[in-house]
């Protein structure tokens, strides 16, 4: 049985980059000057992915086509809104994504920032776990008669709201024309409650994470020093470099002792993306190891919320600030768009 990693890479493919000597065991990332780095491929066009399933004679995936001969397009591509769609995610388990994804809603929301967290890690209920709190119902239960998205909706301590994705989203794939339609339009009103929308998404490259991070507008991909963690960082970054030659992945190194640690991590995975493809990944920050973290962990407490000036919470707060006030993302395509470019891409 193949292990994740394994998994992982059988996913990715290619092994050029892969040592010589790395043959049958895990790739060694090799440090390379950034003056051998090939150029950047040509950039993809901006909504390559974004076209619909469906055509003249063609049904779509989200539903019939319109009555008047307008292009399925025009009904489910709406205007872009002001809601900015964040998606975090990890190439393993056991990087503290959730964790980074809980307590950067706080972050967020000290500076001002409606926040709300869509919990997309199929089953796993982690944000429950991590505030400490049972979710009474799920994103699925949108589709019985009279919920709506309010109903769905938790109100959890310390001001975080969320909405739990449910076991059942890993058969999403499998929903039916209409079951995508009533999803769709009881989560648009999303756009109007928050300013930020985090998706927690599973680790590794599954097809449901691989679908969530296109869809979003950015993506933050968590890793730790571990060579493990980086060579499955790797994965990720190769797998999104593939459908996303123009958007840069955002880095966080979490668990590090020293700076010397996430420089290193980073370096290897930036210049290891610049040469072999044609890509880069933008250093957004590092979280210290803090023995805090754990505690907070153990009582089911955000860190912010347990000590709002360790360590930890103070490289979290850094986080969020260079999310706010560093360069903007080249095209915001929102919430709405986000929900169209999930179901159809």
């Amino acid at each position: 049985m193949m292990d994740q990693a394994s998994r992982l890479r059988a996913l990715v493919g290619d092994k050029r980059e892969y040592a010589p000597d790395s043959l049958g065991s895990a790739p060694k990332l090799t440090m390379v000057s950034p003056q051998t780095a090939p150029p950047p491929l040509p950039l993809d066009p901006e909504y390559q992915r974004m076209g619909l399933q469906g055509g003249p004679g063609e049904q779509s995936a989200m539903g019939p086509a319109p009555e008047d001969g307008g292009s399925q397009a025009d009904m489910f591509h709406p205007l872009f809104s002001g809601a900015r769609i964040i998606a975090v995610t990890s190439g393993k388990g056991g990087v503290g994504k959730t964790n980074l994804t809980v307590n950067l809603a706080l972050a967020l929301q000290e500076e001002g920032k409606r926040v709300i967290i869509i919990d997309a890690d199929m089953g796993m209920a982690n944000v429950d776990v991590v505030l400490g709190t049972s979710s009474k119902k799920t994103l699925l239960n949108l589709l019985e008669p009279g919920v709506t998205f309010d109903d769905i909706l938790t109100h959890g301590p310390h001001g975080v709201d969320y909405i739990s994705g449910g076991s059942g989203m890993e058969h999403i794939a499998d929903f039916t024309p209409e079951e995508r339609r009533v999803l769709w339009e009881k989560l648009a009103v999303c756009d109007s409650r928050a300013d930020i929308i985090l998706i927690d998404t599973g680790a590794g490259l599954g097809k449901n994470v691989l679908d969530f991070i296109l869809a979003a507008d950015e993506v933050i991909l968590v890793t730790t020093p571990e060579p493990t963690a980086i060579t499955d960082a790797y994965a990720v970054i190769k797998a999104y470099s593939r459908f996303e030659k123009d958007r840069t992945l955002r880095l966080v190194v979490n668990r590090v002792y020293d700076e010397t640690d996430s420089n290193d991590a980073v370096e290897k995975l930036r210049q290891t993306a610049r040469r072999f493809l044609g890509s880069d990944v933008e250093y957004s920050g590092c979280i210290y190891e803090d023995r805090n973290v754990l505690k907070s962990v153990r009582r089911q407490t955000p860190f912010m919320v347990a000590d709002s000036e360790t360590i930890a919470s103070r490289c979290v707060r850094a986080i969020a600030a260079r999310l706010l006030t560093g360069a903007s993302p080249a095209v915001k395509r929102g919430w709405r768009e986000f929900l169209a470019r999930f179901w159809n891409g």
